[in-house]
């Protein structure tokens, strides 16, 4: 099966991805957690901005939280960015600024796990390690038409025994990477292209004609809705109040507009902290925003805040023009709201 897959591979596969050239550790690391839950082409562009800025581990770990947000702003799964910067700190206080060759050490280091740790020492050092990602569950779930839903921690087992078994002892880098394009291409979630595959004489999936249902999807329920009034404060010179977020929970410390429960508690809530004089809220456009487990209905309201005299500039929160704003570590519909802000005005 390696082989085939590697001659597949050299013939198709993708090798002129940035963090290839070269392999270094850092660049693996950083690619492959960018690559959890988003595909190539969005992280591309992140990964060479975030590079250019952190050009090194020593680099990432001092450099402040909100300028690693800041770059990540967008990408999502921000969770991610905070786990990165963390792990890099480690390094350089318990693994002499370097990310550790042992497995164990690696796969303990905060947002890594058992496949993100085994591709990075795959790439970079070319050691035996089999990975498990989205794209390989789905490449060995239709090879071995193993059914059941991957996320169950049976299937699971069962599919590491599968990983483990066909990961071969040469060529470790260009497996890896080979039979995760083989799951972003040929054997892609939707319309895979079988005949281009390499493995097709060998999948039961394709056999059997159960393509379309494997790998098994997770069983549908229904997601809750919140709901959250937005505060779009704006003083005298257009700048907009902007607080940080709580370090746990959705958004976590990324920087975001003063919420609400409702249109109520917004009124008595900037008259407590911002006027004396009645407030006129504006409403603007409202939107949902769909995260993993809910979905948040959000009324973002406009008001202008003459005298803010008490509020002022701190660690956790600031009038910025919304063009500074931008700069910040933003949730990418509360962004996208801000800029908003300068084509209306």
């Amino acid at each position: 099966m390696a082989a085939r897959l590697l001659r597949w591979y050299d013939a198709h596969g993708r090798n002129d991805l940035p963090w290839q050239h070269p392999r270094t550790p850092y660049r693996v690391w950083l690619s492959e957690v960018m690559l959890q839950q988003t595909q190539v082409g969005t992280v591309i562009p992140y990964f060479l901005r975030f590079l250019e800025k952190f050009k090194s581990l020593s680099e990432l770990a001092a450099a402040p939280l909100d300028d690693v947000l800041a770059l990540w702003s967008g990408l999502g799964y921000y969770s991610r960015a905070r786990n990165l910067h963390r792990a890099a700190q480690l390094c350089m206080t318990q693994h002499a600024g370097e990310l550790p060759r042992d497995f164990d050490a690696l796969a303990a280091l905060p947002g890594l796990g058992r496949s993100t740790a085994a591709a990075i020492l795959a790439q970079a050092h070319g050691q035996r390690c089999a990975i498990l990602d989205g794209n390989v569950k789905r490449v060995l779930t239709r090879l071995h038409g193993i059914r059941g839903w991957p996320g169950t921690a049976a299937v699971e087992k069962t599919l590491w025994k599968c990983a483990e078994m066909h990961t071969p002892h040469e060529r470790l880098a260009d497996y890896t990477q080979a039979i995760m394009d083989l799951g972003a291409t040929a054997c892609a979630r939707s319309k895979p292209r079988c005949a281009q595959c390499p493995l097709a004489g060998d999948c039961v999936a394709h056999r059997d004609g159960l393509t379309a249902l494997l790998p098994e999807r997770k069983p549908a329920r229904a997601l809750p809705t919140r709901s959250t009034v937005m505060l779009v404060l704006r003083d005298g010179s257009g700048r907009v109040l902007l607080q940080r977020r709580p370090p746990t929970g959705v958004w976590a410390q990324l920087w975001s507009l003063p919420e609400a429960d409702d249109v109520a508690a917004a009124r008595r809530e900037v008259l407590l902290a911002h006027a004396t004089n009645e407030i006129e809220f504006h409403p603007l456009q409202p939107f949902t925003h769909t995260f993993s487990h809910y979905r948040l209905d959000v009324t973002p309201l406009a008001a202008r805040v003459e005298s803010p005299r008490r509020i002022a500039d701190g660690a956790e929160q600031r009038w910025l023009s919304p063009v500074d704003a931008s700069q910040l570590g933003l949730p990418a519909p509360v962004r996208k709201l801000i800029e908003s802000l300068d084509k209306e005005s």
